[in-house]
């Protein structure tokens, strides 16, 4: 007959689950088989609140970060604009790393620049600090 988990083992389990979303993971990191940690998972009354909480808590420290990291990007855009207008590194490009670099361009100038579809959802962190460059710019 299989061991019982305690209920320090199930917790653990479901918070397992709210970190790597998998219960294949789940199983092999605590040796059970995938059908228990999906029992002990569906179990927990709270498991939906919980999931959607830790979805929310991902998505607010991946967007600090890169709110974090928006000098650096700019910086980085700045320097490829910069490759991409020098005359000499122009020279050197093929077609096709001129008509990629463009095509690029277009398609993230376009997504800034207040295109219908740009303007029915919440702008990134990164987005947002696009237009703040193309208004400035404009200036």
């Amino acid at each position: 007959m299989a061991n019982r988990l305690t209920d320090r083992q199930k917790k653990k389990i479901v918070a397992d689950y709210l970190e790597l979303g998998s219960y294949n993971a789940v199983a092999k990191i605590h040796g059970v088989s995938r059908q228990t940690v999906k029992n002990i998972v569906t179990s927990d009354t709270e498991i939906g609140h919980k999931l959607q909480q830790k979805k929310a808590e991902n998505t607010a420290d991946i967007l600090a970060y890169m709110e974090s990291k928006r000098g650096l990007v700019c910086e980085i855009l700045e320097k490829g604009l910069n490759v991409l207008n020098d005359e000499e590194k122009l020279r050197e490009a093929t077609p096709a790393q001129i008509t990629t670099a463009l095509g690029t361009l277009i398609d993230k100038w376009a997504a800034v620049s207040g295109s219908a579809a740009s303007e029915s959802r919440e702008d990134d962190p990164i987005t947002k600090s696009l237009k703040e460059e193309a208004a400035h710019g404009a200036e």
